[in-house]
């Protein structure tokens, strides 16, 4: 049993972009370092395609970080399009995520088993 839960946006940078959505990138990670719920957060590249991967304790931590840098999401998105999004986690945290998170459409993930580190 596992209390993470996950999400994974995936931005496509508009033509000519890409320095100013790195610039982004580096607002929403200085926001969110301040966050004790976060677990990991970062950003990986390929092409025109930016990917943050971002790990919170349970739902409640994935909604604080929502609303802390829910001032920050508008400037990204207007310069790129979010092509997917995915939220892994337990079923009980899924359901807490499902009427916060319904505008993004995403796709939800639920937990089976694994190892790791408590």
């Amino acid at each position: 049993m596992s209390n993470v839960v996950s999400i994974h946006p995936y931005f496509k940078v508009h033509p000519g972009k890409m320095d100013e959505f790195v610039e982004i990138s580096r607002r929403f990670t200085e926001a969110t370092s301040k966050e004790s719920g976060c677990l990991w957060y970062d950003f990986t590249k390929s092409g025109d395609v930016i990917h943050c991967r971002e790990a919170y304790e349970g739902a409640e931590g994935l909604l604080a970080h929502a609303e802390n840098v829910n001032s920050i999401i508008g400037d990204a998105l207007a310069i790129s399009d979010l092509i997917r999004v995915e939220i892994h986690g337990e079923r009980d945290q899924i359901e807490k995520l499902r009427d916060p998170f319904a505008d993004l459409n995403p796709e939800y993930f639920e937990f089976q088993h694994g190892i790791g580190k408590p």
